[in-house]
């Protein structure tokens, strides 16, 4: 359901379209906990998930509403907005991905909101360099005006310092969101960690970025990064986020 629903944004030529298919996720939510779930094969095995992991229905609602808004092309306002996105996708899937692992904690669902809204604010920065090869820059409108940046300099691909330093303040925010998660640690239940353990990919990839001085276009942040499943069974070892 998630891969369908993120990718009819990118899908679709008119928000008509786009509508009619959130509403069938919608439409479909409500079957499932009406234990009515449509004939489609992705619906009929969420229905059994949540039959046998007790989902909560809220999560799926602000999933598919938070996409719905979204399917408007333009840039954030500011990194409030970014971050209010991501909490109610990123974050709302990571509080369902708890509950299947039996979890129900605050501790956890506090780190679970940190990391969510650090993985939507580095989606948004990795996909950058795809949006401008279709004219389009979601970046935060705020940050970029506080360095004189428009969404020209990002299609052209400039690579000037007030570009970079761009990029630099929205991924140190990415990272203020790693460590307040990571506060919670000492309070977090062992069992809750494999629900975080995509703040591997999240580390790697602000590690990259900052290697190339916050040049978002370098062709290096591009490449998949072989150490990831060594890393993964590091932290998956040490019991740690």
């Amino acid at each position: 359901m998630w891969n369908w629903l993120r990718q009819i944004k990118d899908s679709i030529t008119q928000k008509t379209t786009g509508l009619m298919r959130m509403q069938f996720w919608r439409d479909a939510v409500e079957g499932i906990y009406c234990d009515n779930p449509p004939h489609q094969p992705i619906a009929t095995e969420l229905w059994r998930a949540v039959k046998r992991h007790n989902l909560t229905k809220m999560w799926f609602m602000k999933i598919i509403d938070e996409r719905e808004k979204n399917l408007d092309d333009r840039a954030y306002r500011n990194i409030q907005e970014l971050e209010k996105y991501a909490e109610n996708t990123q974050s709302a899937l990571l509080y369902l991905t708890l509950e299947m692992l039996g979890v129900r904690d605050v501790h956890a669902d506090h780190a679970a909101s940190h990391i969510g809204k650090a993985q939507g604010i580095v989606t948004c920065l990795r996909a950058t360099p795809y949006h401008c090869t279709r004219q389009k820059v979601f970046l935060p409108m705020d940050i970029c005006m506080l360095h004189g940046v428009s969404q020209e300099d990002f299609i052209r691909g400039k690579q000037e310092k007030n570009v970079r330093d761009v990029i630099y303040d929205i991924a140190s925010q990415a990272h203020i969101h790693l460590e307040h998660a990571r506060s919670f640690s000492k309070k977090v239940p062992v069992k809750a960690y494999p629900a975080f353990f995509c703040t591997v990919a999240l580390d790697d990839y602000l590690c990259n970025v900052r290697k190339v001085d916050f040049n978002i276009f370098h062709p290096s942040l591009q490449r998949k990064s072989t150490l990831l499943p060594l890393h993964l069974y590091i932290r998956s070892w040490k019991r740690t986020y």
